[in-house]
């Protein structure tokens, strides 16, 4: 089936999105009433907004119109937008109102209770008057939903932007995402109710039906615009006041899609097969499949292959828990498709399809790196010992040393390449200092010196991950060698996978750092022989944290990490307290090293100022001064290169 839309050429912007812009509260309890929910992941929610973030996501240059409020949420709907690649310039600040909020739960297959909380929400007052022509014009696409009309005041904006897309050849989209609720249909904790019919609804949305080109809901969602029960008949009633290509979202049996008139039966249409997946959650999968439809549509591919986008879009994102950050990316849909016949029913048990999803996805990109490492506990424990010095005081030694890393950050304009790793023994002051600058933040887990690996706060690790924000990076010592005894090393490598296995569910990236024993035969290939281990045991953490190298080894571990993890952010060199002259001799070995992005060093640094410090032999402001010189020194001798090139392959 062609896709005969004709689109303006030379946009800005592939699609401006207008409409609800929330943050959801999922419970966490699956099969739970709402009532019964005892804790909630935040997401990213509400439908335009999804749809902003799912069609960037797979690589089109989106925008939205809306306004959040001057809250929290807001901050955190702006930001994670923004890191999507979406254009945020036109989501404003209400300084009266506050950002939408929805309560969601999962109960079973059949049962998502949901309840919004929008009496006078930010997004729902976008006036007329702020709707920038030029902005609407630089878009080849404009698209709202349809709760938008359901208050005379959003109504009239919509009105008002869709009479700019259409005078400056903008094509218009409209997702009838009919919410009763939202209607004043239903009760205010009704909003699970997809389907109420009303008159009213239908004679309304049909006044402004002909102001599209591309028309998108379920079976239900035609019932209303179209005002009859009959699928058909509701279809006719739409054609009757649009000429739009109609989407027919029809669930696991896929959709339909109608251009002309309307044949005796929708199975008559051209209709697209779905991927029958287990459903988890249907919430969103409709702002997954317009994501997808667009993402085809816009681009100018064939129908058949928009919907088949759709389709996959809307099956990953049911699978799973939340809306937002359960939609793919390019890769990861790619993989799915490819992968279809063996990932139905659940594509959710496939290892590579769910890291796929994890790691393809856009993230902060650190090249390089530059990482004070203090997170050490036995270390300091033994330095104030050696300086007579009572272990209370080294929580004020390590919030001092934050403010050394910030006196470098701001003399050498290093904003986006500063990192520390602190540990939250005698560092948990430091790491609230740390937290929310913008740094990479490491944080320890292992016991000190344990072999085999034990964790610091047990072995239950998710349960401690559960607390961490999500920007600290989990850093974990394993001091291991591919030819230890076996029962000890399928003792470390149960510790490292069941750590790994954590960071999964929890969300934070893992950085491994690996020592191998001393005592052991430590020949050229070590290093790549235990990476290569641990990457044949299924354990890919985004971050290796690895003694200096030389040339030969660093070719090799840059080729092993192209061939088996091409999305590894890479290796930081750690210092073992060798001193300085050796270090910075050690990073020109890693100047044409690929998979190098940067230095996380400590006692070398901190450890003579530490000491003088707890022996009051020095005062504050000299240990901040003797730190960051020393720190400074080894940045400064960091090569000047370019930054590696991203492969974006898996």
């Amino acid at each position: 089936m062609e896709n005969s839309t004709r689109f303006a050429p030379s946009r800005r912007l592939d699609a401006i999105f207008h409409g609800r812009m929330a943050m959801d509260l999922y419970a966490q309890q699956l099969g739970a009433r709402l009532e019964d929910a005892t804790s909630f992941a935040r997401y990213y929610g509400g439908s335009s907004a999804n749809q902003a973030f799912g069609t960037s996501r797979l690589g089109l240059k989106s925008a939205m119109l809306a306004r959040v409020g001057d809250d929290h949420p807001g901050r955190f709907l702006v930001e994670t937008l923004a890191r999507e690649g979406c254009d945020v310039s036109h989501v404003k600040v209400d300084r009266e109102r506050l950002t939408g909020l929805v309560l969601l739960g999962i109960k079973d297959r059949d049962t998502f209770p949901l309840i919004f909380y929008r009496e006078n929400c930010a997004d729902m007052a976008v006036s007329p008057g702020e709707v920038d022509e030029a902005f609407i014009a630089s878009a080849k696409a404009f698209a709202i939903t349809g709760t938008h009309l359901s208050r005379p005041h959003t109504a009239a904006t919509c009105r008002h932007a869709l009479a700019l897309a259409r005078s400056n050849d903008v094509r218009t989209v409209l997702d009838i995402d009919y919410r009763p609720v939202l209607w004043g249909l239903t009760g205010k904790a009704d909003g699970e109710n997809r389907y109420v019919a009303d008159q009213g609804v239908s004679q309304h949305l049909k006044a402004i039906l002909g102001e599209f080109d591309l028309i998108i809901g379920t079976e239900e969602e035609f019932r209303i615009a179209g005002g009859s029960d009959d699928i058909e008949e509701a279809l006719r009633g739409v054609r009757a006041h649009s000429k739009a290509l109609l989407v027919v979202k029809r669930g696991a049996n896929g959709c339909a899609v109608v251009e002309g008139a309307i044949p005796d039966s929708l199975d008559a249409a051209p209709n697209f097969a779905g991927f029958p997946v287990e459903v988890m959650n249907v919430l969103g999968a409709g702002d997954a499949f317009a994501s997808g439809f667009l993402y085809g549509w816009i681009r100018g591919e064939p129908i058949d292959a928009c919907a088949r986008y759709a389709n996959a879009c809307g099956a990953l994102v049911v699978s799973r828990h939340g809306c937002a950050p359960a939609m793919p990316t390019r890769p990861e849909l790619d993989y799915f498709l490819a992968n279809a016949e063996r990932l139905v029913p659940r594509p959710g048990e496939d290892r590579g399809l769910t890291r796929l999803h994890r790691v393809s996805a856009p993230r902060v990109h650190w090249d390089p790196v530059f990482v004070l490492a203090f997170d050490h506990r036995r270390q300091f424990f033994e330095v104030a010992q050696e300086a007579g010095a009572d272990e209370s005081r080294l929580p004020a030694l390590k919030r001092l040393l934050v403010d050394a890393v910030a006196k470098v950050e701001k003399e050498r304009a290093l904003s986006g390449r500063i990192g520390v790793l602190i540990d939250d023994v005698y560092g948990a002051d430091a790491l609230d200092a740390a937290t929310g600058r913008g740094w990479w933040i490491g944080r320890p887990v292992e016991q000190p010196g344990s072999n085999p690996l034990v964790f610091q706060h047990g072995r239950s690790i998710g349960t401690e991950l559960v607390r961490w924000p999500a920007e600290h990076v989990i850093k974990c010592l394993v001091y291991y060698h591919p030819d230890d005894a076996t029962e000890h090393r399928l003792e470390q490598e149960a510790q490292v996978k069941a750590l790994y296995d954590a960071a999964q569910i929890s969300g934070h990236e893992l950085l491994l750092e690996v020592i191998p024993p001393r005592q052991g035969a430590n020949g050229e290939d070590i290093i790549v022989r235990t990476l290569k281990r641990f990457y044949n045991l299924g354990v890919f953490p985004e971050w290796w944290k690895l003694e200096a190298l030389s040339p030969v080894q660093w070719r090799a571990v840059d080729a092993l990490l192209e061939e088996r993890d091409p999305y590894c952010h890479g290796v930081l060199v750690l210092g073992l307290n060798a001193p300085l002259p050796e270090l910075k001799a050690s990073l020109g070995d890693a100047r044409e090293a690929r998979s190098c992005r940067g230095f996380a060093v400590g006692r070398t640094l901190w450890a003579d100022a530490a000491r003088g410090w707890l022996s009051r032999a020095i005062g504050d402001a000299a240990l901040v001064a003797q730190v960051a010189d020393n720190f400074a020194e080894l940045v400064d001798a960091w090569p000047k290169r370019q930054p590696a090139p991203r492969t974006g392959t898996y």
